[in-house]
């Protein structure tokens, strides 16, 4: 790529990022009441992404070869107990990602 071609893709991906951010607020102002359906997705998508992120991650795990998913199993199981521990997704998913990438550069 160019520079120019680079500076046009960042410029985009920044306008894009914040177009992301703003329209929200400018669509559901505060003296209107949010839309239900709104509401509901704000209730049902972050488990649904976090599933989603779940068999995205597990999908090429081969139960007949190499490791058979210990070390996903592991990460698993520490993803479960500090979430479980703690109520704490962003720590869930760091211990959990620390877990793995350890077990598989030190173990498996």
């Amino acid at each position: 790529m160019t520079l120019t071609q680079q500076i046009i893709t960042v410029a985009l991906c920044a306008i894009a990022t914040m177009a992301t951010r703003f329209i929200p607020f400018l669509l559901f102002t505060p003296d209107k009441p949010t839309p239900k359906y709104i509401q509901y997705l704000g209730r049902a998508l972050p488990s649904a992404i976090f599933g989603m992120l779940v068999i995205y991650c597990l999908k090429d795990v081969s139960l007949f070869s190499g490791s058979r998913g210990a070390p996903e199993a592991i990460a698993i199981a520490v993803v479960v107990l500090l979430h479980l521990w703690r109520r704490n997704m962003l720590l869930s998913i760091a211990g959990g990602t620390v877990c793995y990438m350890v077990l598989v550069q030190t173990i498996f």
